[in-house]
């Protein structure tokens, strides 16, 4: 499975229009999961990001079906003019590490 995240900065006044253009996403039907998330701005040390899109994906071919989609370029088109930081980190999360279950 590839886990898609992709973290967002909006001026205020725009945070509103970003989120709108990335819910369009959400009817994309080349993602397992797709969430579109309001930072809650609770980490000591780092609060920048306003909104997140988190995806998964039975596997690369279905992330680049994803990506491939209309609706995914019609999103680009909202937000890209209107959104300030666009961050994004794609992984297999049959190779991450995990954590070790707790001792009985």
């Amino acid at each position: 499975m590839i886990r898609h995240i992709v973290f967002f900065t909006a001026e205020a006044g725009e945070i509103d229009r970003v989120r709108a253009g990335l819910s369009l996403l959400t009817v994309n039907p080349h993602a397992s999961i797709l969430e579109i998330g309001t930072n809650v701005k609770s980490d000591q040390l780092g609060n920048e990001i306003d909104l997140v899109v988190y995806g998964e994906f039975e596997d690369e071919a279905a992330l680049a079906a994803y990506k491939a989609h209309p609706v995914y370029q019609a999103s680009i088109d909202i937000v890209r003019p209107i959104r300030e930081i666009r961050m994004a980190a794609d992984f297999d999360s049959a190779s991450a590490v995990k954590a070790p279950l707790p001792l009985p």
